[in-house]
């Protein structure tokens, strides 16, 4: 029962009390009883009209607090004439208008915040309570895909691999709503990283081949020297020094060849392009290579639909085709299958070895690091920077049921 009924039962059961005493005392007095009867009504009637007036404020505070709980801001109580209600009146209405003030601004610094996130070129993501995934802007979704986050610390960073691309990704934490939350910041970095390791090894190539072929040059004009000086040779050795020179003299070539190939790679010049069918250059390298895979029994399997011309260098794509169906045969070995499609602009060569182990998943990309005998670990290197000056995007992933799969994105349509 509310204070309010409280207090009016009280009121009217003491009126009637006295109203039965004013009847007992004054019942052979009609005319003092009737007064006495219309004094306790009146007396009854003023004191509803103030408990009424007293609960005012009440009613006025119990609606309030109510739209307060509602988040109803927008409501204002307009002033009765009262300076008790009006200065309540007031500071409710101060109240309020303050509330609605900070709330849209709330809001306001909520949606610039959500249009950064939204914008930025960096991918973020926010976690919720738990440490799952709540957000994730268009970026990360480009970068990151179905990845899962590292575990960090918060404040760490580190350095993931994901294919070809390598990112930055940094863990910090906020507070909402008084409980800590954790938000991920993923930076692009493979053009940098790819642009200073390049930079770095142009430079060891060349320093590499300016010694390499400055002491080939010498030293195989003494060895051609020196084989005129055989038949001087008696006749019982004259053939193992001449069989001596001419072997230095081939392994003298053979690193001078060695080296070129590394230069090579630093003087792979910008694509010249040129409309070009795409399914018929992949035509061309699959025929030059077809005498191996016969001889390693490798079943190479064409899904060609796409004849449209595209806008590349062909020389510079037969080279890169040419690796990435060399990687497919080395990774099969013998005895297996590539399936090789080009769709709708996306090309991908998939085969049956034994996919990338993930000890080396990082390294696939970087320069000199390779996983073969005689390898030198330039195929892919030289696949990168070809497909980075065309623009186009490329994967090395392990495809479900086994093996590895490379996708490339050749571009429009001419």
């Amino acid at each position: 029962m509310k204070l309010r009924f409280k207090i009016l039962i009280y009121i009217v059961t003491l009126h009637l009390v006295l109203a039965a005493a004013a009847a007992f005392l004054l019942v052979d007095r009609p005319y003092l009883l009737f007064v006495a009867e219309l004094l306790f009504v009146l007396s009854i009637l003023i004191s509803m009209r103030l408990v009424r007036a007293l609960f005012v404020p009440l009613d006025l505070i119990e609606t309030g607090a109510e739209l307060i709980s509602e988040r109803d801001f927008t409501s204002r109580f307009v002033p009765v004439g009262q300076p008790e209600m009006d200065t309540l009146i007031n500071v409710y209405n101060r109240m309020v208008d303050r509330l609605r003030d900070e709330r849209l601004a709330a809001q306001e610094r909520h949606q610039l915040l959500q249009k950064i996130v939204e914008a930025s070129p960096a991918a973020i993501v926010i976690c919720d309570f738990d440490g799952n995934v709540e957000q994730m802007n268009p970026a990360a979704k480009r970068m990151l895909g179905n990845q899962p986050l590292p575990e960090l610390e918060p404040g760490e960073s580190k350095l993931i691999t994901h294919g070809p691309r390598r990112m930055k990704i940094s863990r910090a934490e906020f507070r909402d709503r008084g409980f800590t939350k954790s938000f991920y910041v993923v930076e692009e970095l493979t053009d940098e990283l790819r642009v200073s390791e390049k930079a770095a090894y142009e430079k060891l190539i060349r320093m590499m081949s300016h010694e390499v072929n400055n002491s080939v040059g010498a030293v195989r004009s003494l060895l051609e020297s020196s084989l005129r000086y055989a038949p001087q040779v008696g006749e019982a050795d004259r053939g193992d020094f001449t069989s001596a020179l001419t072997i230095a003299s081939a392994r003298m070539d053979a690193l001078n060849r060695f080296m070129s190939a590394f230069a090579d790679v630093v003087r792979i010049p910008q694509p010249h392009r040129a409309p070009a069918s795409f399914a018929e250059l992949i035509e061309r390298v699959a025929a030059l290579l077809r005498p191996e895979l016969e001889d390693r029994r490798i079943t190479l399997s064409l899904d060609l639909p796409d004849r449209a011309q595209y806008d590349l260098d062909v020389n510079q794509l037969e080279q890169v085709v040419l690796n990435v169906f060399r990687n497919a045969i080395d990774a099969v070995n013998r005895d297996g299958t590539i399936d090789v499609r080009f769709h709708d602009g996306v090309l991908t060569v998939a085969d049956t070895g034994p996919g990338i182990a993930d000890s080396i998943r990082a390294d696939l990309f970087t320069p000199f690091f390779t996983t073969k005998r005689d390898g030198r670990g330039l195929g892919l290197t030289i696949v990168q920077e070809i497909l980075a000056n065309h623009a186009f995007g490329f994967t090395l992933t392990n495809r479900e049921g086994g093996g590895a799969v490379f996708t490339m994105t050749v571009g429009e349509k001419r």
